[in-house]
């Protein structure tokens, strides 16, 4: 189990998926096929452009919940600082 928290977009600057899983690479190839959240299904939101680790679920749980608050500009500078061009980070995991 390596819990984390990750950003998913529908294209640079578009509609944005935050989530929180246990096995990073299984869970974005499941919003890749479609399976699990009718969201990102429906919006077409399957590039992973912002991830990070944490040492418990937990962590990763409350690190969510603070992120998913946070105003688009705050999310943007976030992923802008791992991720300059929105690039797909799936096949770097």
């Amino acid at each position: 189990m390596e819990p984390a928290v990750y950003i998913l977009a529908s294209k640079k600057d578009g509609v944005l998926y935050i989530g929180v899983t246990s096995e990073l690479k299984r869970r974005v190839w499941e919003h890749r096929e479609g399976i699990g959240a009718t969201f990102t299904r429906k919006y077409h939101v399957h590039r992973l452009v912002y991830y990070e680790r944490h040492p418990s679920m937990e962590s990763a749980i409350v690190r969510e919940k603070r992120l998913k608050k946070w105003e688009r500009a705050w999310k943007v500078r976030l992923i802008e600082a791992m991720n300059p061009g929105w690039r797909d980070l799936y096949d770097l995991l």
